[in-house]
């Protein structure tokens, strides 16, 4: 049986195959597994485990001090604190711990170099986790949790065919919920979603925990939002939330829900719940254009704002990204700010997501003879990704090539009509502008 490539939020790949002994071993099957609210596990807040396990590797260490292994646990769960919390103090967190870690151990501490990955990972430091991950391989060849921190760095950095491989080691060595989740985003990124999805479900009957539930469900709730299916996206999205009533991703996902259906001021109240809670860039940023698509301007230039402090609090811990950044400056702020920030975080990574951001920087800054490049770079994977196509459509036209934009807009819908509550209208203009040319 073959399911085969995707790697995690948000993009590469050879084909990949999960034998059927594997699948065997775990007892899957094609069928989704039992959707009643009886099959889900009660839901325990995932914060709460993290929160006990570092106060008592903290006791721990106050008594054995100079115990490189304890530190560098320590450091570890401090990341992944910062991924259930969305709090970015905690990677300043992290990172003293872990380099306490290295200062007792300087040599062969794998242990150190894995979270130090995972942190650079995290702070969207993708370079600087590729070279902690193939320090850290010479001394763990064989460590399925050092394949997942290669993998998300080689995704991210736009290697492809190296992620892909690491993919497929990850799987052989320990086939589950990391491994399975990577691969579907691979195949996603390559435009595979039935076998994206198929993955995912496999990931998903593998889960053990509440938190592994819930993020198979989000994973699978993205995965049929983005293809224009709203009610299964919903289905996921609900049944994630049995799992992790607080989950903000499974937030989000309803949120989205309700805007693609037009109730825009449902979405709106979901929405800031969630960002009191977690605030975000991407969920302010979406945010501020559902005020906007509501006719809302001022409500959305004060959301615009806060997330503008937010860079600013997160450039302070060492998150040093600049995607959002340029997004938001490209559609709601300088268009030349959002070439220069695009153009730096392209210089790390050439990425799709970077090639898209870049490309649509240009775009607003009327530069579209260098825009298209990037945008045909950004749909060289094949990603099935309608606001890729958006963008690209809109370059196009803005090119004079009307019969490539009729094309781009029309497939952007058709992959999902509900996109964006404020750029799925504006793809729908564009189109009725061409058909009158």
């Amino acid at each position: 049986m073959s399911v085969l490539s995707r790697t995690l939020r948000k993009p590469a790949l050879v084909l990949l195959v999960v034998t059927g002994s594997i699948a065997a071993a775990l007892g899957v099957t094609a069928a989704l597994p039992d959707n009643s609210p009886a099959a889900q596990p009660a839901y325990t807040d995932p914060s709460g485990p993290l929160l006990a396990r570092i106060t008592q590797t903290r006791q721990q260490l106050d008594r054995v001090p100079g115990n490189p292994i304890g530190w560098a646990g320590l450091g570890a769960s401090y990341v992944e604190l910062a991924r259930v919390t969305g709090d970015p103090a905690n990677y300043g967190e992290a990172q003293r711990a872990l380099d306490r870690s290295l200062e007792l151990k300087p040599e062969g501490n794998a242990e150190a170099l894995i979270g130090l990955g995972a942190l650079a990972n995290a702070r969207h430091d993708f370079a600087a986790a590729r070279r902690y991950a193939e320090q850290a391989l010479a001394l763990r060849p064989d460590s399925a949790d050092l394949y997942g921190v290669l993998i998300d760095a080689l995704t991210q950095l736009g290697e492809a065919d190296a992620a892909s491989a690491a993919v497929q080691r990850m799987l052989d060595l320990r086939p589950g919920v990391p491994s399975f989740t990577r691969a579907a985003y691979d195949l996603e990124l390559r435009g595979r979603t039935d076998d994206a999805r198929q993955a995912l479900r496999m990931a998903l009957a593998a889960a053990d925990t509440a938190d592994q539930i819930a993020f198979c469900r989000y994973h699978l709730g993205e995965l049929a939002f983005n293809t224009g299916n709203l009610d299964e996206a919903e289905r996921d999205y609900r049944f994630g939330l049995l799992a992790n009533p607080v989950d903000a991703a499974l937030r989000q996902g309803m949120a989205k829900v309700h805007a693609a259906r037009g109730d825009l001021e449902q979405a709106i109240a979901e929405y800031k719940a969630l960002t009191d809670r977690a605030p975000l860039p991407e969920y302010l940023i979406e945010l501020g254009e559902l005020f906007e698509a509501a006719g809302k301007s001022d409500e959305a230039t004060a959301r615009y704002r806060e997330v503008s402090e937010q860079f600013r609090r997160l450039e302070a811990e060492g998150a040093t990204e600049y995607v959002d950044a340029a997004q938001l400056a490209a559609e709601h702020g300088d268009p030349v700010e959002a070439v220069r920030l695009a153009q730096l975080e392209y210089g790390r990574r050439q990425s799709v997501i970077t090639s898209d951001v870049l490309a649509w920087s240009l775009h607003k800054a009327g530069r579209d003879s260098e825009a298209i490049g990037y945008a045909d770079r950004a749909a060289s994977l094949g990603w099935r990704s309608a606001t890729l196509t958006y963008h690209r459509g809109m370059i196009l036209a803005a090119l004079g090539a009307a019969d490539e934009a009729t094309v781009a807009l029309s497939e952007a819908l058709r992959i999902n009509p509900h996109f964006s509550p404020l750029h799925a209208p504006k793809a729908r203009s564009a189109l009725a502008a061409l058909s009158t040319r």
